[in-house]
């Protein structure tokens, strides 16, 4: 008896325990909502005061315009400073945004819906690029031996399917999350944007086209093509992540900068190296969309998704080629006037 009322107390004391973590966890709780609350409040009061400034920068901007055509000398240096600076406070209010909760783009809103994908911390915004960066990295291998596969081991169109299956779900992953790192910072621009889109598009195509004597005489140039391309984002990867370890410790590249499959300036100095493999590539693409068009003219084939192959394979050629002959370019450019200027 004596035991029994020893452990029915012992159990009174560990209930009334309970009681008072579980009273000092609901005021923890009701501290929490009252911040949260504050912290949407500061975050609607900094959203709306961002977008008063730009629009006051923007009026700003359109009347120095017009006052510039009847200016003296001084006054137009002054008003090129004033435009200086005002470029500047946009890319603060950039930054700024970057940890403001704001509407999705259209694509994300539609693959999404009106979700905030905001990451408050900038522990959870590396966090995110890391694990988006490796995600890319363990699926361009994954590619590589899959298309290896196919190519050398399994002519079946089952594992054909579903290697383009797993090129969609790669592609459409990828522009989901390069769009939620946009809305947190990351500054991904131009071409390379709309590079993965495209991309999209034509895996799909590829995963419509039906077997037949078309797809069996431009399936092994596809695969093999795959292949290269795999083994060349593998290398921009391992050389690229790199480059931008270095470049964010000396503070000249954003933390949520990304590797991406082109070139771009900041990877001049010590990635020219990379500039024949991607050349290369893109004149690959170019070969592709060549014989895609030849196939379409041929009198047996009768498939849409020939000549749609084609015209997608001839704009990733153009918008891959131009865009690193563009940046080319730009660098030799700025690298003479400044020879130009120390002479």
């Amino acid at each position: 008896m004596m035991l029994s009322q020893i452990v029915f107390t012992l159990r009174l004391q560990a209930f009334s325990c309970f009681l008072m973590s579980f009273i000092h966890l609901q005021e923890t709780h009701k501290i929490y909502r009252q911040k949260l609350e504050e912290l949407t409040n500061l975050q609607t009061t900094c959203s709306s005061a961002i977008s008063k400034q730009r629009k006051c920068l923007k009026d700003l901007r359109y009347s120095l315009n017009k006052c510039a055509k009847s200016c003296d000398e001084k006054e137009l240096e002054l008003i090129a400073d004033i435009k200086t600076q005002i470029k500047d406070k946009e890319n603060v209010f950039f930054d700024m945004e970057a940890y403001l909760p704001k509407r999705n783009g259209l694509y994300l809103n539609l693959v999404l819906g009106n979700v905030n994908v905001t990451l408050l911390s900038n522990q959870a915004k590396f966090a995110y690029k890391d694990e988006y960066e490796k995600f890319k990295l363990y699926m361009t291998i994954i590619l590589m031996l899959g298309a290896i596969t196919c190519l050398f081991a399994l002519n079946c169109r089952v594992t054909d399917e579903i290697f383009n299956f797993l090129l969609v779900w790669y592609y459409c992953t990828l522009t989901i999350r390069e769009s939620i790192l946009m809305s947190n910072g990351s500054r991904i621009k131009g071409w390379w944007v709309s590079h993965h889109y495209v991309s999209t598009f034509l895996s799909g195509v590829m995963l419509t086209w039906p077997e037949g004597p078309m797809y069996q005489k431009f399936r092994s140039q596809f695969l093999a093509f795959s292949i290269y391309q795999s083994f060349v984002q593998f290398l921009q990867y391992y050389y690229q992540s790199g480059c931008l370890y270095r470049l964010r410790a000396l503070g000249e590249r954003n933390q949520l900068d990304l590797t991406v499959e082109g070139f771009q300036s900041w990877m001049w100095r010590g990635l020219t190296f990379l500039l024949p493999f991607l050349f290369f590539g893109h004149f690959w693409q170019l070969y592709n969309s060549v014989t895609l068009f030849r196939l379409a003219g041929h009198d047996d084939c009768k498939e849409w998704q020939v000549f749609m192959l084609a015209l997608t394979f001839l704009v990733l050629f153009l918008g891959n080629f131009l865009t690193t002959l563009k940046v080319v370019h730009q660098k030799i450019q700025k690298n003479q006037d400044k020879v130009q200027k120390s002479d």
